[in-house]
């Protein structure tokens, strides 16, 4: 988005990869992060993506979330990108990405658990009197 601010004339631009992967592929590697490797079960609308070691499901399809105009195939091209302003797309591999964002993710979790017990903690000091 930078390269893009500071180009000299306002235009758009697709950033992306050019590559496509899988909700499969990102949600394997997603978990695959935090230490639960995934096994997908069935196939289409039926498939399921179950934690190996404990055989529980944590990915299902819900057709609830399609929308309605979905297309099969979901892909940029960068080539304006890499040629106008000089973008490499393949600075930050898929693998990469994934990782930062799952690390962004547990890190705010961390964080938001940590409030709460702290609220918690707080509340039950003001009910006790302890803190006033």
């Amino acid at each position: 988005m930078w390269l893009i601010l500071q180009n000299n004339k306002p235009d758009d631009f697709v950033i992306a990869t050019g590559v496509q992967h899988s909700v499969r592929e990102f949600c394997t590697l997603a978990f695959h992060y935090v230490g639960i490797e995934l096994e997908w079960q069935g196939e289409g609308e039926n498939e399921k993506g179950v934690d190996k070691a404990t055989g529980k499901v944590l990915v299902e399809v819900s057709p609830d979330f399609y929308r309605p105009t979905d297309v099969v195939n979901l892909w940029g091209d960068p080539a304006k990108a890499k040629k106008e302003l000089g973008w490499n797309p393949q600075s930050t591999s898929f693998e990469q990405l994934v990782k930062i964002m799952v690390e962004h993710d547990m890190t705010k979790v961390a964080i938001e658990k940590a409030g709460d017990a702290v609220r918690v903690n707080l509340a039950e000091y003001l009910e006790k009197g302890i803190v006033k």
